[in-house]
């Protein structure tokens, strides 16, 4: 006799429950890299101490304690590099006092990406309201400055830096990159924090005074040759914390960097998808199936072009349109501020 449809639903549900959390609880799990390490090295040197050695959320000053530092993650997408700073940020003691407001403030950069928009964000993340429309650009801007000020805010992190220079004249982009070295100049000075893509590296050079002031993180990519046994004992810790088994090889984790674009928070991704698929499915043990499977749907590929299953997969071109893509809108960018 079969149970009443409601006990089966009921019973599914508990179980879509259990996967859910076990997902999550990976998810959430951090792995720390160099560049974890890098970034932390950076961070801490930029930040004053106090009598006793202790952090204090005071930049260090600079060129006769009128400047502060900061700190670019140069890193391609899919490489964790939000995680990472967000994390390293909410860790450090000094930047969230027991008992007070945090003395850092994340910001992503915003659609279109103008010098005003930037300001308008950093004015919303602090809580401003009210901007006049007609309040130009450098007013907002003055305006930034005050409110950090006011608030203590010791780091400034703008996530996706790349994009503040995505389609500017050479005008516009030295207006940005003039706007933030004024953040790091004076008494108010904060910390600055860019992450985004290997474009940021680019444009940062296009002005050496605000070049010099930041020190660039830039982690490695994953190879295949060189990072298998690494790769395999991710996978097998995550099986293990799954309360899977696992079917792996070295081959089985070079396909996996090839597949991630040798970028570690792509192949950490894959596995936790690969790991829900065996979960739903009722399978015991992780084998290149649920890999194929969750990689093929997140990237929209046929079964037979599916890097855990072709027999060419060391050799089969990723993102070859992307690239072309970005390719020639750098080359639109160049040619834009050389005419300018």
């Amino acid at each position: 006799m079969t149970a009443p449809t409601t006990e089966l639903e009921a019973a599914r549900a508990m179980t879509r429950a259990g996967i859910a959390g076990k997902i999550a609880d990976l998810r959430a799990r951090h792995i720390a890299t160099d560049r974890d390490h890098d970034l932390s090295d950076q961070l801490d040197r930029l930040l004053q101490l106090d009598a006793s050695g202790r952090q204090i959320a005071v930049p260090v000053r600079f060129t006769a304690e009128m400047e502060t530092r900061g700190i670019t993650l140069i890193e391609p997408a899919g490489g964790g590099k939000t995680t990472a700073v967000r994390r390293l940020l909410s860790k450090n003691a000094a930047l969230n006092p027991a008992g007070g407001p945090a003395r850092h403030l994340h910001v992503q950069v915003p659609s279109p990406a103008t010098l005003k928009s930037l300001g308008l964000e950093i004015l919303r993340s602090t809580g401003f309201q009210g901007v006049a429309a007609r309040t130009t650009a450098w007013d907002i801007w003055g305006i930034v400055r005050h409110r950090l000020s006011v608030l203590g805010i010791a780091v400034l992190w703008i996530d996706e830096a790349h994009d503040m220079f995505l389609s500017g004249s050479a005008r516009e982009i030295d207006d940005m990159l003039k706007m933030l070295k004024s953040l790091m100049l004076g008494e108010a000075g904060v910390i600055l924090i860019l992450s985004g893509t290997g474009r940021l590296s680019e444009m940062t050079s296009y002005d050496p005074q605000v070049d010099r002031r930041f020190t660039k993180v830039v982690p490695t990519d994953l190879v295949v040759g060189g990072h298998e046994d690494k790769v395999g004992k991710l996978v097998a810790d995550y099986a293990r914390r799954a309360g899977l088994g696992l079917e792996w090889s070295d081959e089985m984790s070079g396909r996996l960097i090839r597949a991630s674009r040798g970028r570690f928070g792509r192949a950490v991704e894959t596995v936790v998808n690969a790991i829900e698929r065996a979960l739903l499915d009722g399978v015991a043990t992780l084998t290149a199936t649920q890999f194929a499977e969750a990689w093929g749907m997140q990237e929209g590929c046929a079964w037979h072009d599916n890097l855990f299953i072709a027999r060419d997969w060391s050799v089969r071109v990723l993102d070859g349109a992307a690239e072309e893509f970005d390719a020639a809108r750098t080359l639109r960018q160049r040619k834009k501020l050389e005419r300018s």
